[in-house]
């Protein structure tokens, strides 16, 4: 798993009006090919009268599905440049298709594609761009003679936290960062005196800053 990627933190969508005519940038998080192609189809189906759907996404934790589509323009002039995009600013997992109506005016070549590439940009700015961060599930039963200590130390270091268990001992919940994982119980081992029980859980997501 990547220890870092960014990517759209949700659906969004936003309309630029170009020379006449309506170009409309959605944008969203795709954790599977399956799901991009359905979420193209369900603006398709929206925008059924639509001039054009064009589209584009990208998968994968080494970008290893790359599609798109110009949906009847001329050729390389829309799915390639809102496929440039997602590459340009990093994206992973991320699907976007630009709507056109035409307004009557032609645009070219130059012109269509800086209308394509502003329309995903645009869809992107709405989606809004995050950064996940792999943290690994540690598990650490102590004493209750420790709570205090630990809590107080973990603060201290800003540590992530989950769920804290209340039994005949106290199991705490740590989220280090993942590349950090060994030093954090290395760490805990040496501030329990080794009296700490360490276990790893999963490795989890969550967005960089929250």
């Amino acid at each position: 798993m990547l220890e870092r990627f960014k990517t759209v933190r949700q659906f969004g969508y936003k309309e630029i009006v170009i020379r006449k005519s309506r170009f409309i940038g959605y944008a969203k998080p795709v954790q599977t090919e399956e799901e991009a192609i359905q979420f193209i189809d369900e603006i398709k189906k929206q925008h059924w009268n639509a001039t054009h759907n064009c589209s584009a996404y990208m998968i994968g934790e080494r970008d290893e599905i790359q599609k798109q589509s110009d949906d009847g323009e001329p050729s390389g002039t829309a799915g390639k440049p809102i496929l440039e995009v997602i590459k340009n600013q990093n994206l992973k997992n991320t699907a976007i298709v630009v709507t056109r109506y035409f307004g009557g005016i032609l645009l070219g070549a130059g012109g269509l594609i800086r209308a394509y590439t502003d329309g995903a940009v645009a869809a992107i700015e709405a989606a809004e761009t995050i950064v996940n961060v792999l943290h690994t599930q540690i598990y650490v039963e102590i004493d209750y003679t420790w709570l205090g200590k630990l809590e107080n130390e973990l603060r201290n270091r800003n540590i992530r936290m989950g769920e804290t268990q209340f039994t005949d001992k106290v199991i705490l919940t740590c989220l280090p960062v993942a590349a950090e994982a060994d030093r954090f119980t290395a760490w805990i081992t040496d501030l329990t005196q080794g009296q700490g029980v360490i276990t790893r859980g999963d490795q989890v997501y969550f967005i960089e800053g929250e």
